[in-house]
């Protein structure tokens, strides 16, 4: 239970930042069969008491049938009013976007931008396309940069390495820490090179 409590930090930061949209929140409690029944009730009451419905998710034993409680609370969730608005206006500056998002959704104190970072926000600004809206590409096991820095860290900042134009998709992306993004795809990708025949022999797979 000390554990759970622990762990509950990083929920409620989570809730708290889908609050700042002004939406509602459905917790899904992932159950399986070791959770005791106190520690599932303990969530529930901690989550409703952040003004968060709950659901408890049996997908892993039971199927769809396991889910279905949490597609009804969502459902529901949607249909309910909302004050739904972003927290940030689009007219500001990138670093203005950028710390909003870090004090709002991170919890952080503020961002710091490299000196490569720093001229890659000057050459957007001048071909006008500050005005987008921001990607954060961040490390997933932190609420900070740092993936080492668990649950929910205070008294950090976030660093800003590279700045990238997402000129098709419509926003700017930025990488902070060491996060890596994905190759692209070579010129002849493998999967050309795939088939299926008609007796189902898969052929082309490396």
């Amino acid at each position: 239970m000390a554990a759970l409590e622990k762990g509950l930090a990083n929920l409620t930061k989570h809730i708290e930042s889908i609050h700042a949209f002004g939406l509602p929140v459905v917790v899904a409690i992932n159950a399986f069969p070791t959770d005791t029944p106190e520690e599932l009730a303990f969530v529930e009451e901690q989550c409703r008491a952040l003004g968060a419905e709950v659901a408890l998710s049996e997908v892993w034993a039971k199927g769809g049938e396991g889910g279905l409680a949490l597609a009804e609370k969502v459902a529901a969730a949607a249909e309910k009013p909302s004050d739904f608005h972003f927290i940030y206006d689009t007219a500001q500056s990138i670093p203005e976007k950028i710390a909003a998002i870090t004090r709002t959704i991170y919890g952080g104190d503020g961002v710091d931008f490299t000196p490569a970072a720093k001229k890659q926000l000057a050459e957007i600004e001048a071909l006008g396309l500050d005005k987008m809206p921001v990607c954060m590409a961040k490390t997933q096991y932190s609420l900070s940069d740092d993936a080492a820095k668990l649950g929910r860290p205070t008294g950090f900042r976030i660093t800003v390495r590279e700045l990238r134009v997402s000129a098709g998709a419509g926003f700017i992306v930025a990488l902070t820490g060491n996060i890596l993004t994905m190759p692209g795809l070579p010129k002849h990708p493998a999967a050309e090179n795939m088939d299926i025949d008609e007796s189902g022999k898969i052929t082309g797979l490396f």
